[in-house]
């Protein structure tokens, strides 16, 4: 088995504006030292250190790939939106919405993140490897057709999808959204198709405020084909791995997918500064392993995790590692440091029973 594993240095230069956590600095919002948005480059560069320095690397099949060519973005997005985008970028960068900022080149940069999911997905379904990781950045959960949104400039796995589609590659993918965040912008793409099942699990009440609702099950021939499961805050290992196995694998069973692609945020994690879920290291990496054997029943073990939120610069690096030698087979490990403190704050079994009820009463609206 082999894990591809796809990046490149300029989503690591992505840059954002002059924010103060998710707050445009003025007024009484002063300049933040450090940084800007809790969107930056260290999460991810972080990891990739993280995987160089345990030596996982060195198991991974790394490569690069092109930006998404004009073509595989006028698939997903109009041609008045990029060339917005293009001309802003241009100009030196700006914003369209806010919390969606680029700096000068953030065009290309978009379309290079973009490029790492198409090139993923297409190398695994030529075999040329068993699945992959695409290191993106910046995100696209949740951008939509016409504009971005919270932090995400283009929507990277649906231009990664349609591509293969245009290629004739695939006919029938699964789209598991396990981001913190719901993923507003994937759903809004194949709202209406059946060709495309979206499934987010998420911190209901996040982000974004006015989606992600259980009862949004699709429309016309979608209808049926968007799942929603919004989590209680504080929800933990045990209730993600519930919501995994009596909702979200026999979803995916029911589907009988050609491929299986992960939108894969780490901020349902403990220690998150956008998020309030107490997900570890375990937690990601048990997800993992359900998801590949669900590939391995259904598609031939097809499966591509694209890089999407996570925003602790110190404990991605950690949830990144275990879900990338799960998804590898690896056993190079990088033990958790804060393992025994984040045990310790797990729900405790009263509030586990709760939010099991809450993950069964979900099922039972779908």
């Amino acid at each position: 088995m082999t894990t591809g594993f796809f990046w490149d240095e300029t989503c690591f230069w992505h840059a954002g504006g002059n924010y103060a956590f998710t707050v445009p600095v003025g007024g009484l919002v002063q300049p933040m030292a450090a940084g800007g948005l809790p969107e930056n480059p260290e999460t991810k560069r972080r990891l990739k250190n993280l995987l160089e320095v345990t030596g996982l690397m060195r198991e991974l099949d790394v490569r690069g790939a092109p930006a998404a060519t004009r073509d595989d973005l006028l698939r997903v997005h109009p041609e008045s939106y990029l060339d917005r985008f293009k001309a802003l970028s241009d100009a030196g960068g700006g914003e369209i919405t806010r919390a969606a900022p680029f700096a000068a080149g953030g065009y290309e940069i978009a379309a290079q993140s973009a490029g790492l999911a198409v090139a993923a997905v297409d190398a695994v379904m030529s075999h040329a490897v068993t699945n992959a990781y695409a290191l993106s950045r910046p995100p696209g959960h949740h951008c939509l057709p016409d504009h971005p949104n919270g932090f995400c400039l283009m929507a990277n796995i649906a231009i990664a999808i349609e591509a293969a589609l245009a290629k004739g590659t695939i006919q029938r993918v699964v789209v598991l959204d396990w981001d913190v965040h719901h993923g507003n912008g994937t759903e809004a793409i194949y709202y209406a198709r059946d060709d495309v099942l979206t499934i987010s699990v998420h911190q209901e009440g996040n982000f974004p405020l006015d989606t992600g609702a259980v009862e949004d099950r699709g429309t016309g021939k979608g209808a049926g084909f968007n799942v929603n499961l919004p989590l209680p805050a504080g929800a933990g290992h045990t209730a993600y791995l519930h919501a995994m196995d009596t909702v979200i694998l026999p979803q995916i069973a029911a589907f009988q997918p050609d491929l299986i692609i992960v939108a894969c945020g780490f901020d349902a994690a403990a220690i998150d500064p956008l998020a309030r879920m107490l997900a570890t290291t375990d937690t990601f990496r048990e997800m993992t392993l359900r998801i590949k054997a669900a590939a391995e029943t259904h598609c031939d073990g097809r499966l591509v995790l694209v890089h999407e939120g996570g925003y602790s610069e110190f404990y991605v690096p950690f949830c990144g590692h275990a879900t990338i030698a799960a998804l590898s087979g690896s056993s190079i490990t990088a033990p958790d440091p804060i393992a025994k403190n984040l045990a310790v704050r797990q729900p405790g079994p009263r509030f586990d029973a709760f939010l099991r009820a809450e993950i069964d009463y979900l099922a039972g609206k779908l």
